[in-house]
């Protein structure tokens, strides 16, 4: 298991919001954070703390330019997400990202659509795909949302949803919505089901306050699911000492083989 950084943008800055509330206008969307510190900042602090595999997210429009500046910041080192389609995947993977993330690209009216599954497959190949599969709980079982996390699509995280679609992606990222930027606790509950069924690599996201959030997704993932922090880190701030994550992910790779 590892921790995962994260780089989120909105209209081109650093900032951390409460994840159910993301719109277009500014006025309902609730901001926890914002920096004048530039995204290249945070993706060489990152690549000069050795923690690559985290994810930079386009929350909206008007976040190019920014994301490119982080992914060349940290080649290799960093995934991208927001608004990627098959056509412009390219411009970001060349800028230096190590895959791409989708969503809301792949659903139609609620469902996988498989012809543009396959369309980002031969764009990006399998090896540099992620798939979002970021979810919100209702009538006792966690749906996939997209469109900023608004739409509930049909469907559900299950171990058969799981298997299908990690037969085409390198990796799966899960923001529990309704908890992110909120440091209500770990959804303990979905983490368990990512760390039993998940085929392939799997990040987790939202609700994390504590340091100990890290062993506490160490132990209900089986050690099969990784840990994003925004909010609850002292860089975006919080009140989680972010050199104490570096020191907790330095001695976590003493116990690998």
């Amino acid at each position: 298991m590892r921790f995962r950084p994260c780089i989120d943008l909105r209209n081109g800055r650093v900032v951390q919001i409460v994840g159910g509330s993301l719109r277009d206008d500014t006025e309902t969307t609730i901001t926890n954070f914002e920096t004048e510190q530039s995204p290249a900042f945070y993706a060489r602090l990152y690549q000069a703390d050795a923690l690559p595999g985290g994810h930079v997210i386009a929350l909206g429009a008007g976040n190019r330019a920014a994301a490119l500046t982080a992914l060349q910041a940290f080649p290799g080192g960093l995934q991208m997400g927001g608004g990627i389609t098959p056509e412009n995947a390219a411009e970001y993977l060349d800028a230096g990202a190590s895959h791409v993330i989708v969503t809301s690209y792949v659903f139609r009216d609620g469902r996988i659509d498989t012809e543009r599954l396959t369309a980002l497959l031969t764009a990006v190949g399998h090896q540099r795909l992620v798939l979002d599969l970021s979810c919100r709980k209702r009538d006792g079982a966690y749906w996939v949302v997209t469109d900023r996390w608004q739409r509930f699509t049909e469907v559900a995280i299950t171990q058969e949803t799981l298997a299908q679609l990690g037969a085409s992606c390198a990796e799966f990222l899960v923001h529990g919505v309704d908890g992110e930027g909120q440091r209500l606790g770990i959804d303990t509950t979905l983490v368990e089901m990512l760390g039993e069924w998940s085929p392939c690599p799997v990040t987790y996201a939202g609700g994390a306050r504590a340091l100990t959030d890290l062993d506490l997704v160490k132990a209900h993932g089986r050690g099969r699911v990784d840990l994003s922090i925004g909010s609850a880190l002292d860089l975006f701030g919080g009140d989680v000492a972010y050199q104490a994550i570096v020191a907790w992910q330095r001695a976590e790779e003493q116990t690998l083989p």
